[in-house]
């Protein structure tokens, strides 16, 4: 059983948020500062939020498996109930649903992905409300489906379906068939859905149209959109895409690009096709470590602990708890200078180890992802169309994480940033094309940061997203960051453990 709650350390418990939820399949898009973007969960990762997978060669399994997971279950509720004791039941009707196919004749053929995207091959659920007080919805749905049609000539890939190439990788068969499109409506306001400043996959799912019968990823296409419409004239834009298809950079790109479309307007961005700039080397250098692979014994046994109810809560980090953690993990002299990411991801990291009781000879792993479009010699073009985040981690023993003061995790986090050079994405990227694992998630943090995605931007003709973001809740190895309130400057933190783990944890947040 999963339950959610939220815990509001420093925000206001009311206050609306710009971002929602999650991703499914393991995690955004995974992404951790200093990355403008969020990862969700990876080849054997498993779910929302998470991007990453298990470690072990490409394994197309049904889609609730632990390998592509196509969402993570919150406690089943048959309907939300309100401070005013009254009980709502969300219903959306979905229309057939319809392929849209680029405007123009697109190239055919096998296009390329490269080893960065074969490692976060999950689905990722988003969705963006927007409601104007100028304009009602009635033209919503065939406006959004022809500027998708549009766009698709430039983002062609996206039309196509993922295969299975001779080596055994994932690659895009280039049909041209096009995304799957779908018109609802629902039987209320948009506001009435309730607080969706967090993550709740039993209402917002329903604005994401899933594939029936698929069970596993090659039987989804790579973009999938529902436009839901409320009784008070605003509407939802739910999206279904493969995290192989791009990061959470890309992914904004190429939405902010479908909203331009919209409205008439250029590409700001045209999208750089050619992934085989990121091609593996031949024959593949491995030259670093790369602990973000490796499995971690539980000496802990901590697994038997994750038996037990697993509790999600949601911690609100306002600009100046946030502030408070910076000064802490400065105090000794030890550090120049601090990020929130790096202070926070530390502060988070040293909760939950110590929540989770592991023992002091525990080896425990914080894996994050980093943007590496700068990072590459040369810089990946503007408007790269792909995954152009690379994992970096941190390792060490669990006494030593927690008897040391936090400017010594907090090192951790900057020296793992550092190592991200264009050597280090190079080697990952080999490390990969020579052995097929992927990132293990044993005794390891995953943070997935969507507090600097640009949500808010887009706009398809109604203005900004009233609100935006991931739907799902992340996996019990992953903590995810999100924006909080209108000025985007404080921070919630989500994450799932076990019920005596998260008491432990509450405690720990209180600055």
């Amino acid at each position: 059983m999963k339950r959610i709650k939220q815990e509001n350390l420093g925000c206001q418990p009311h206050q609306p948020a710009p971002n929602i939820g999650q991703c499914c399949g393991g995690g955004p898009m995974i992404s951790g500062q200093p990355s403008p973007n969020g990862f969700q969960h990876n080849p054997h990762f498993r779910s929302p939020g998470t991007g990453i997978s298990c470690t072990g060669p490409l394994t197309i399994s049904a889609a609730t498996s632990s390998g592509i997971h196509m969402g993570i279950e919150a406690e089943k509720f048959p309907a939300m109930e309100y401070s005013n004791g009254n009980v709502f039941q969300l219903v959306v009707k979905q229309g057939q649903p319809t392929l849209v196919p680029p405007a123009e004749e697109t190239e055919k053929g096998l296009y390329f992905l490269s080893n960065l995207d074969q490692n976060i091959a999950v689905i990722v659920r988003t969705i963006y409300c927007f409601k104007s007080e100028e304009k009602g919805n009635e033209n919503a749905g065939e406006a959004i489906k022809n500027a998708l049609r549009k766009v698709l000539v430039h983002y062609y890939p996206l039309a196509g379906r993922l295969t299975i190439s001779a080596e055994g990788k994932l690659i895009i068969n280039c049909t041209g068939e096009g995304a799957v499109f779908v018109e609802a409506e629902a039987n209320c306001a948009m506001a009435e859905i309730g607080d969706i400043t967090k993550p709740d996959p039993e209402t917002l799912g329903k604005l994401v149209y899933d594939i029936p019968g698929a069970k596993n990823i090659l039987e989804m296409p790579p973009l999938v959109a529902q436009v839901t419409k409320f009784t008070c004239g605003g509407f939802a834009l739910g999206l279904c895409m493969n995290h192989c298809m791009f990061d959470g950079i890309g992914a904004m790109e190429f939405v902010n690009s479908w909203g331009e479309t919209a409205r008439g307007l250029p590409l700001c961005i045209p999208p750089f096709i050619d992934r085989s700039i990121l091609k593996a080397r031949n024959p593949p250098k491995i030259e670093y470590l790369h602990q973000e692979f490796a499995e971690l014994e539980d000496k802990s046994s901590k697994s038997d602990l994750y038996k037990d109810e697993i509790l999600y809560s949601s911690f609100c980090f306002d600009s100046e708890m946030l502030e408070k953690i910076k000064m802490k993990a400065m105090e000794d002299g030890v550090l120049g200078k601090c990020t929130t990411f790096e202070g926070l991801s530390a502060f988070v990291w040293r909760a939950r180890t110590k929540a989770l009781e592991m023992m002091p000879d525990q080896q425990t792993k914080l894996l994050f992802a980093v943007d590496g479009r700068p990072k590459f010699k040369p810089p990946l073009p503007r408007g790269y169309f792909g995954n152009g985040i690379v994992l970096t981690n941190s390792t060490c023993q669990a006494g030593e994480l927690l008897d040391k003061p936090l400017s010594y995790a907090v090192g951790l986090v900057q020296d793992a940033i550092k190592m991200v050079t264009d050597s280090y994405m190079r080697s990952a990227m080999d490390y990969f094309e020579a052995t097929r694992t992927r990132p293990s998630l044993a005794s390891t943090l995953l943070i997935t940061t969507w507090s600097r995605l640009s949500f808010y931007t887009t706009d398809f003709g109604w203005g900004e997203p009233v609100l935006s973001g991931p739907v799902a809740l992340p996996e019990k190895e992953v903590s995810l960051f999100l924006s909080h309130g209108k000025e985007r400057k404080s921070i919630n933190v989500l994450l799932g453990l076990p019920a005596l783990a998260m008491k432990t944890f509450q405690e720990l947040m209180k600055i």
